[in-house]
C-alpha cells in the first residue's frame, strides 16, 4: 500500500532532529534505552545513537530467566555495531520475589509486571545519569493497545510513535539494522514461545493495511469492507482501538477548576520561554 510507504532517507532526518532537539532542549544530552534484541529498539537505538554520538546513548539489557538467548544475542549485535555503553541487569530477583505471594499468577500479569519492573530501571537510571528514556513503542503497539501502561509503553520521548510496524522494518533496513533483527518474529519475550502476531490473531502486514486506512485515510467500516477486508477483522480492530484509548493519553483528571491541567491548560513544555 503506498500510504505505508516511505521516504526512509527523509524520515530518518526528521526523527534524528527530533531526539536531538527534544532532548537538549530539556537540559539533557543522554538517552537511555532498553534493548530488548528485537527490530523496534534496536531501530531508537540506532537513532539515538546518530542525532546524540554514541557515546550518549546507554542500552540496559533486561533479561528474566525465561528469556531467549537469542534476543540478548541481538541485542548485544546492536551494542557492538552502534559502539554504545551497555549494561546488564537481570529482573528475575525482582519479579520473582513478588510472584512468591502470588504463585497462581498467568504469564499475562508475570509479563506486565516484567515490563513495568524494566521501565523502572530504565527510569532510575535516567535520574541517575541525567539522561531521558527513549521510547520503542511503534504505531501500530500504541493503536492497537499491545503494551503495558506504564512498561513498555512509557518513555520521555518517543520517536517511533508514528511508525507503523511495517514501516520500522522499512526504516531499520535502510538504516543497516542486521537482517536477523529485521525478519525474526517479533515477541515482547515475556514467556517461552510468545510472539506478537500469535498473541494478536493477525499479523502486522494485516492489521496495518487495516489501521492506515481506518486511521490515516478516516475510512469508515462500509469503506473497509468494499476494499475487501473482512468484516469481523475490521471490526476487532476497531475494537481494540477503542478499548485501549485510555493508554494512549495522560490520566483523566476530574474537572473542578476554570484551568484543568490536559484539558484548558496545554502548552508545549518550553511554553514559558
Amino acid at each position: 500500500m503506498s500510504g505505508l510507504s516511505l521516504h526512509c532517507e527523509f524520515v530518518q532526518q526528521i526523527l534524528t532532529g527530533f531526539i536531538a532537539n527534544e532532548v537538549r532542549k530539556t537540559g539533557f544530552s543522554r538517552v537511555v534505552v532498553g534493548l530488548s534484541g528485537g527490530v523496534d529498539s534496536a531501530l531508537s537505538a540506532y537513532l539515538g545513537a546518530e542525532a546524540l554520538g554514541a557515546e550518549n546513548v546507554l542500552a540496559l539489557l533486561m533479561p528474566y530467566r525465561t528469556s531467549s538467548p537469542e534476543s540478548r544475542e541481538h541485542a548485544e549485535l546492536v551494542v557492538k555495531q552502534l559502539g554504545i555503553q551497555s549494561d546488564v541487569i537481570e529482573i528475575t530477583p525482582m519479579v520473582d520475589a513478588y510472584f512468591e505471594r502470588f504463585p497462581e499468577s498467568d504469564h499475562v500479569r508475570r509479563g506486565n509486571k516484567m515490563a513495568r519492573e524494566r521501565m523502572t530501571i530504565l527510569f532510575d537510571h535516567s535520574a541517575t545519569l541525567k539522561a531521558l528514556v527513549l521510547g520503542t513503542s511503534n504505531k501500530t503497539e500504541l493503536l492497537l493497545g499491545y503494551g503495558t501502561l506504564h512498561g513498555d509503553m512509557a518513555s520521555a520521548i518517543n520517536p517511533l510513535g508514528d511508525l507503523y510496524k511495517t514501516q520500522i522494518r522499512h526504516l531499520a533496513r535502510h538504516m543497516g539494522i542486521p537482517e536477523i533483527i529485521v525478519r525474526k518474529a517479533p515477541s515482547g519475550d515475556l514467556w517461552v514461545g510468545q510472539t506478537d502476531e500469535a498473541e494478536l490473531g493477525f499479523t502486522y502486514e494485516e492489521v496495518d493495511r487495516v489501521l492506515y486506512l481506518m486511521v490515516d485515510r478516516r475510512c469508515e467500516i462500509p469503506e473497509l469492507i468494499a476494499a475487501g477486508f473482512d468484516e469481523r477483522f475490521v471490526r476487532a480492530v476497531l475494537a481494540k482501538i477503542q478499548a485501549s484509548q485510555y493508554k494512549r493519553r495522560l490520566p483523566l483528571i476530574a474537572k473542578i477548576s476554570a484551568r484543568t491541567i490536559d484539558r484548558d491548560f496545554r502548552y508545549p513544555r518550553d511554553w514559558g520561554k
